[in-house]
Formats: structure tokens, C-alpha cells, sequence
């Protein structure tokens, strides 16, 4: 008689590692937070805003198998960046994961840009890995992850999207060529992308979520609890040989012309 299986390991070989993700601390990125803490990671929760937020995410992920640790921080400026990673440095002595979430963008036309919210909106996908590669070598370890969160946005046009679409087109460029240059440290570096996401009741547009929903293979559109689970594969030790890709998370909605 054939052995039974063991039980699957719910935390995917990530128990006690370290991650900091931005923009943690609502939507997406809190979804990011709770998978990776429930796997046993010991999540740093960055934000810039909101303390009243930080404090409703640390409860929010209290009782799961790792730690949440609120770490307030700009990370479209070099001087926090250098901050945070300090911070981490000191707390942990090291980081094994690091979660690009955060990100801004300002609806616009193409043909009538407010400029200078386009270069900010490209900043805030750009900066804080840039800020933080020179720094990634000495504190990541051999196993060491970064994965960037991106959109269908850099590929497709999507109304009044264009800042935050030539952003993230730009963001994946920068995926491939920062996992050239740490892949000989050991660090791989990957992205994730998804289109429209439904987030439950209150979801803006409902009628289009219906639609997309229907051309979705499998009848549902993608949430942010698919794209966390994701970004937890991607942070595990079994991940090594993937590096500089872009996953695309959409349940194959893509495929559908």
C-alpha cells in the first residue's frame, strides 16, 4: 500500500524570512503582506502616508505564523529609501524579499498630458528599486527575491492610463536589466502583472467587472489574494531559476482577443 502523501508545508519555505513590501499597508499591497505572513515571512509593511492605515494593517495581520512591522518611508526619495533599508538592516540584519507594490498615477489623455504628473507617476515605479540596487547586494543574501508589481497597462492601451502605462512598460524594462546584473549575486528579479482586479463590494465599475468576469476562462476576474499567492511562489527557494521574467496573473484573460 502506497504511502500517504504529507501534508503540504502552508508556508511554502518561506518561515522566517524577511520581506518588505511598499505600498503595504491597503489594496494590493496588503494582500501581498497578509500571504507573505501567513507563510511565516516576517513582513516589513512600508507606507507613506496613512498611520491610521499602518495601525488597522499590523491588527489586520496579527495572529498569522510571521511578524508585520510598520516602516513609514518615501520611496520615491533616495534619503528614505537609504532610511528604510537602514532600519531593515538593523532590525533583521537582512532582507530576502523585497515587493515593489507601490505606485501613483494621475488619469490622463495621451494627447493632452499633464507632464509632470506623467514623470512622477514614472518616478514612483522607477526610483525606489533604483535607489535601493546598490544596496540589494550587501543586504540580500544567495536566495534573495525582488519582484515588481506591473500591469497589462504597459502593453495594452487603456483609457486615460498613459502615465501609469509608460511607467510600468518601463518598470518591466528595468526587471530585465537589474536581474542581469544580481543574478550573479544569487538574486533573482522578476515582475508580476495583472489587469483590472476585483477587490469585492465596492469595486468600481461593476458592469465592467461582469464583463471581463465572462471573458475570463475561468468565470472569474482576478483578485488580489491571486496575485499575493504569485508573489509568495516567486519568493521561494524553488523560484531560483526564474529571474527576469513578467508573470501574467489574469486567469488567461489575456489570452482573448
Amino acid at each position: 500500500m502506497a504511502e500517504p502523501l504529507p501534508d503540504a508545508d502552508p508556508s511554502l519555505g518561506l518561515g522566517g524570512r524577511v520581506a518588505l513590501v511598499t505600498g503595504a499597508t491597503r489594496g494590493l499591497g496588503l494582500a501581498i503582506a497578509r500571504k507573505l505572513c501567513a507563510c511565516g515571512c516576517q513582513v516589513i509593511l512600508n507606507y507613506a502616508h496613512s498611520e491610521e492605515d499602518a495601525k488597522e494593517a499590523v491588527h489586520a495581520l496579527s495572529g498569522l505564523r510571521g511578524t508585520a512591522f510598520p516602516i513609514k518611508a518615501d520611496v520615491t526619495a533616495r534619503d528614505e529609501v537609504a532610511r528604510l533599508l537602514g532600519a531593515i538592516r538593523r532590525r533583521y540584519g537582512r532582507l530576502d524579499v523585497f515587493v515593489h507594490n507601490a505606485a501613483s498615477w494621475k488619469p490622463m489623455p495621451a494627447t493632452r498630458p499633464d507632464v509632470a504628473a506623467l514623470h512622477r507617476d514614472v518616478a514612483s515605479a522607477l526610483d525606489p528599486l533604483l535607489f535601493a540596487a546598490s544596496a540589494i547586494d550587501g543586504l540580500m543574501g544567495d536566495d534573495g527575491r525582488v519582484i515588481a508589481v506591473s500591469s497589462d497597462g504597459a502593453h495594452n492601451v487603456i483609457p486615460l492610463y498613459v502615465s501609469l502605462g509608460v511607467a510600468k512598460a518601463a518598470l518591466e524594462s528595468l526587471v530585465r536589466y537589474l536581474a542581469v546584473e544580481l543574478g550573479p549575486h544569487g538574486v533573482t528579479v522578476n515582475g508580476v502583472s495583472t489587469s483590472k482586479l476585483d477587490k469585492g463590494p465596492g469595486t468600481p465599475n461593476p458592469e465592467m467587472i461582469r464583463f471581463l468576469a465572462r471573458r475570463t476562462p475561468a468565470g472569474r476576474l482576478t483578485t488580489p489574494e491571486d496575485v499575493a499567492a504569485v508573489v509568495a511562489l516567486l519568493s521561494t527557494s524553488e523560484a531560483a531559476w526564474i529571474n527576469g521574467q513578467v508573470i501574467n496573473v489574469d486567469g488567461g484573460l489575456g489570452l482573448r482577443s
